[in-house]
């Protein structure tokens, strides 16, 4: 029963995210904010929030062990999206690369990116480095720095966000039912239609945790291990599916930003959270898996943002160190 109540659970935090994500899509056109900020912050936003509502939800649960799958998830979502989700980006590129007007080069914006991956690196890096259960008088600080950066780097990727999103990218509103409306839907009705997604993703967060905690007992591995490779793989790489096709297309600043603006946020809000209301005292599996997320960042930012392309070498990488990662916990477990 358990099992079938957490499949329930995926399928709701999905849905919710679905709903979120393209209502955030048309906020943006409808304010009329640049490609880059649309994929690093609105979209990338939505598609972070089930992850980062699993870690709120276990933070306020009472039940033992709830603690520990909120660390998993804050650090495994980072982990899943610098290695496995950039590594499958990395492929659908070079496996389309005729299709491509570009090839194997990166067309996208390149500053946004660089904001991206500085940031994400900064910030990941500070969650390894407190990771020996830093006293509340150093971890408090650097959570109220990581709380406040994202509001900076969001200022200015609005800012300097490139061009606006082109319409043909956007799927039609989920809500619009009107078939002469449902390309112009209005920003009212992708409100709505984003805080029922938002709700959903509450409740389907709040029964994963529950489940999750249950399974976890009843097969005697620790719940962090299932926080750390299970909740990422089911609320934040369905969600990447669209990168994946956008970079088919061509449309790497949609695509990168995607991924990359989940890392910042990720990286900087669920981060300052877990700081303010745990110990951060990570165990070596969660601690494993910030190093590999920062190799796969530094990679990302070396490949993409440094020589302005996808390369295989980097696509092969980015997949060992995921699948070194799932070996290492297999074998320990």
């Amino acid at each position: 029963m358990s099992a079938l109540l957490l499949a329930l659970s995926f399928a709701v935090i999905l849905a919710g995210a679905l709903l979120f994500t393209n209502a955030v899509e048309w906020m943006g056109h409808r304010l009329g904010l640049g490609e880059g900020a649309v994929g690093s912050v609105l979209a990338a936003v939505g598609t972070a929030m089930p992850e980062t509502l699993i870690a709120i939800v276990a933070l306020i649960g009472a039940k033992e062990g709830s603690d520990r799958v909120a660390i998993g998830a804050i650090v495994g979502a980072p982990f899943l999206l610098g290695t496995l989700a950039m590594g499958l980006v990395g492929l659908f590129a070079y496996l389309y690369r005729d299709r491509r007007a570009q090839g194997l080069a990166l067309d996208a914006h390149g500053p946004t990116l660089e904001r991206d991956l500085v940031f994400f690196l900064l910030f990941f890096a500070l969650s390894l480095a407190l990771a020996w259960g830093a006293p509340a008088a150093l971890r408090i600080p650097v959570a109220i720095v990581a709380l406040l950066a994202y509001p900076l780097y969001i200022r200015r990727t609005l800012n300097h966000g490139g061009d606006v999103q082109d319409h043909g990218t956007l799927d039609p509103l989920v809500f619009e039912r009107r078939p002469e409306r449902r390309m112009d839907p209005s920003l009212l009705l992708a409100t709505i239609q984003l805080l029922v997604g938002l709700g959903a993703m509450i409740g389907g967060a709040h029964l994963f945790v529950e489940e999750l905690l249950d399974i976890a007992e009843s097969l005697g591995v620790e719940a962090v291990i299932l926080a750390l490779i299970l909740a990422p793989l089911a609320t934040e790489l369905p969600e990447k599916v669209n990168s994946f096709f956008w970079v088919r297309e061509g449309k790497d600043a949609l695509a990168l930003g995607n991924i990359t603006g989940a890392m910042v946020f990720q990286s900087t809000i669920p981060f300052g959270i877990g700081l303010l209301f745990t110990d951060w005292a990570l165990s070596a599996n969660a601690a494993l898996s910030i190093v590999l997320g920062l190799a796969g960042g530094f990679l990302a930012y070396e490949a993409l943002h440094r020589r302005g392309r996808f390369g295989l070498p980097a696509v092969l990488v980015w997949f060992a160190l995921y699948t070194a990662y799932i070996a290492v916990v297999t074998v320990g477990a």
